[in-house]
């Protein structure tokens, strides 16, 4: 039987499937909507279940109702697989016991945890007839882009962090609620802060020193500025040269810097010819000549500093230094 299918959202439920079928169709579901997966059949015949796929972002969010059994992720699995992927689960019903690598946690109703898809594991579901389960799948880039170094992410529940953990369930509680609410970008920008929050609770557990209050994207976006700033007089100043000074990937120095609404160009542009307004109109500059000015900051091409300078000034740089230069009666 064929998955409920529309443009955003795929579905699966096995009320219209034959008993005997039931637990086979819902194999395959899973394994369409998450990844290639073994669960264990339950016991006797039927097994009622619902499972929902909706595309967020460069992510999923997957709904997932079923009774008590146990799923499987062994090394042919992974073999099968595509992309890597973490998996960040909130437990709406029932417990489930993450089992990966030596590590095991246990997640109750309310609570968020999340391992990675990369490594093998063993999900308990059970304590309850009938559980469920919000699984939100992140791209491992899309996290590791956030940090400054790659960790190894062990399975950890997530809504313990004291300081970040309950604004991670109430944002994944959120963007469940109204991801077909909301337009397509508007959904992937609440997933982006979902995956803010993640990395900067995966962050404070590998770097016990960083601040706990701290904005890991905008804490990061400041040092991204700082780095800029110190190095504007750089002629040949290129994203892996601030990327590397941060302890961050090129395409994340593209994607804060996209989300505070410029981009490494323009600000570096707006940054040096701000530079070169001031030094225009200080008088300890007075004796130096233009050409100078804006080779030290960086130029080395004049007609083309003349013509983006008098864009963002309206003046061209000699006028701009005339209208402050002294004047005689």
């Amino acid at each position: 039987m064929p998955p409920v299918q529309q443009e955003r959202q795929r579905s699966w439920n096995t009320a219209a499937v034959r008993p005997q079928e039931q637990f086979s169709y819902y194999r395959e579901a899973i394994c369409q909507a998450f990844m290639n997966l073994t669960p264990e059949p339950a016991r006797g015949i039927g097994f009622a279940a619902d499972v929902q796929s909706i595309v967020v972002g460069d992510g999923a969010i997957n709904r997932v109702a079923f009774p008590e059994h146990v799923v499987r992720r062994s090394r042919a699995d992974i073999a099968a697989s595509g992309q890597r992927c973490f998996y960040l689960n909130l437990k709406l019903a029932g417990r489930c016991t993450i089992l990966q690598d030596d590590c095991e946690v246990s997640l109750s109703a309310g609570q968020v945890g999340i391992f990675d898809s990369d490594r093998t594991f063993v999900l308990q579901h059970d304590r309850g007839p009938s559980l469920g389960v919000i699984s939100f799948r992140v791209p491992a880039d899309g996290l590791f882009d956030r940090l400054p170094t790659m960790p190894d992410i062990a399975p950890t529940r997530l809504s313990d962090d004291p300081c970040v953990g309950a604004l991670i369930v109430e944002t994944a509680r959120s963007l469940n609620a109204n991801a077909l609410r909301l337009v397509p970008d508007d959904a992937a920008a609440l997933f982006e802060v979902l995956l803010d929050l993640v990395a900067l609770s995966v962050s404070r557990r590998s770097r016990r020193e960083a601040r706990a209050t701290a904005s890991f994207a905008d804490a990061t976006t400041l040092a991204l500025r700082r780095a800029i700033h110190a190095r504007l007089r750089e002629p040949r100043l290129t994203v892996a040269t601030i990327a590397s000074a941060v302890g961050i990937s090129e395409r994340y120095v593209h994607k804060l810097l996209a989300r505070a609404g410029t981009s490494f160009s323009e600000l570096v542009m707006a940054r040096r010819l701000d530079g070169i307004a001031r030094d225009l109109r200080d008088p300890a500059c007075a004796g130096r000549d233009i050409g100078s000015i804006a080779f030290d900051w960086g130029f080395s091409d004049l007609s083309h500093f003349s013509r983006r300078f008098k864009q963002r000034f309206g003046l061209r740089p000699r006028d701009w230094r005339a209208e402050t230069a002294p004047h005689s009666d």
